[in-house]
């Protein structure tokens, strides 16, 4: 016998009650600014290789436009990634689904696997974009540099660091541009 209670069921097997949490709800709404991460399972490397990155780069350079999405910035580690996402739409969720499943079967089809690549639900963090986005931008182009993958956020070529901090070109990642294209680092 199932018994619902707002989010959380109860289920009655012979003699004992046992209490199933659901997951906690997304919080979606217009113009938000996420910061994502998600990991690969069992801490696994998701990118084997450049051609892995370049993919993972690929498609997020498809999902940016179809959901009208900003990537303000991104970092690419070895067994996970940030994003730094606005949603003008608030659809959050349906631009993640899209992004680590075609991720996840072209990593597949690549390495001639099957399986999850990914471990479990990603992370999405809401960040006040007047007061944190730059903070959270400089988080996740030193990334690199507090896991001592190099010495400065310039050596790490999976990230938006040189774009952003005008070492390099801007990636296209949203709308011909990365959208923190306009953030300098450093700047007053």
């Amino acid at each position: 016998m199932l018994l619902g209670v707002r989010s959380l069921h109860f289920v009655r097997y012979p003699h004992t009650i046992t209490r199933i949490l659901a997951r906690p709800l997304r919080i979606e709404f217009e113009d938000a600014v996420y910061h994502i991460t998600s990991r690969g399972n069992e801490r696994k490397e998701i990118y084997r290789d450049a051609r892995d990155r370049t993919l993972f780069l690929a498609v997020l350079r498809q999902v940016n436009p179809r959901y009208h999405w900003l990537c303000h910035a991104y970092c690419l580690m070895d067994n996970h990634y940030h994003l730094l996402i606005e949603t003008p739409e608030g659809n959050l969720s349906q631009g993640m689904r899209q992004l680590n499943s075609l991720y996840t079967q072209g990593f597949n089809r690549g390495h001639g696997r099957v399986g999850h690549v990914l471990q479990g639900r990603y992370r999405a963090i809401v960040i006040e974009k007047e007061s944190h986005l730059l903070e959270v931008c400089r988080y996740v182009a030193l990334n690199p540099v507090r896991a001592k993958a190099v010495e400065r956020p310039e050596d790490w070529n999976w990230s938006s660091y040189g774009g952003t901090a005008g070492l390099g070109a801007i990636p296209s990642l949203s709308d011909g541009r990365l959208a923190a294209g306009t953030i300098r680092y450093g700047a007053d």
